[in-house]
């Protein structure tokens, strides 16, 4: 939960710095730029708070591996609800309101997972967790956005380490596979999930292990 917290404020924090006219640059989401990125956090954000307020009285179902799952194709930002985050991020107008809304209810959000009991099983998605695996499962997601908001803003401070290093364990458990040694967890990630081609020389350490990327979890 501590690593939660840290991944969180950090992006937080980077998207506080944003310039005005960094949310008009694309993000490392396919067919989102910065402000849908930003305004998607807003909707992660609102999980956050309605999952933590939503006990559950049956033993849980998933943890914090097996709450994520493995799509078959990569986003293309095409899916109705991904362009209802393009329409919304819109709506704000001006980039201060998003800045705004993400401190407001971000901030909420951290102080509610900074109270969760650990033990607390919770319900969202028709599944039931702990609210420690729960906020253990969203290092991942922080931690894949901030390399999105950093995609071509090469000024954004990376991800925390601890949570890099977190994420790339999940992914790998997730997916079962392990990514070569030769790779930084930066590396792994982007490369892994798509985000990145590999070099001709990560193509030649993946070996087999290319035919399984990218891999994309939701």
């Amino acid at each position: 939960m501590d690593l939660f917290s840290r991944s969180w404020n950090a992006l937080l924090t980077a998207v506080a710095e944003l310039t005005d006219k960094d949310f008009a640059q694309p993000s490392g989401c396919a067919g989102w730029l910065v402000r849908d990125l930003v305004c998607h956090l807003v909707i992660d954000a609102q999980d956050v708070l309605i999952t933590l307020a939503s006990p559950a009285g049956s033993e849980p179902t998933r943890d914090a591996i097996s709450y994520w799952e493995v799509a078959d194709t990569p986003p293309t930002g095409e899916d109705p609800l991904d362009a209802l985050t393009v329409r919304l991020a819109a709506a704000y107008g001006e980039p201060w309101l998003l800045k705004f809304h993400l401190d407001d209810i971000g901030s909420a959000a951290g102080r509610a997972a900074g109270l969760a009991d650990p033990e607390l099983r919770v319900g969202t998605r028709d599944i039931v967790l702990t609210a420690g695996d729960f906020l253990d499962a969203y290092v991942l997601e922080w931690t894949l956005h901030h390399l999105d908001l950093a995609a071509h803003l090469p000024e954004v401070a990376p991800p925390p380490a601890e949570g890099l290093a977190r994420t790339r364990d999940m992914l790998e458990r997730i997916a079962g596979v392990v990514f070569p040694a030769s790779f930084s967890d930066t590396d792994a990630l982007l490369v892994g999930t798509g985000r990145r081609s590999p070099t001709e020389a990560q193509r030649a350490a993946l070996g087999e292990l290319v035919t399984r990327i990218p891999i994309t979890v939701g």
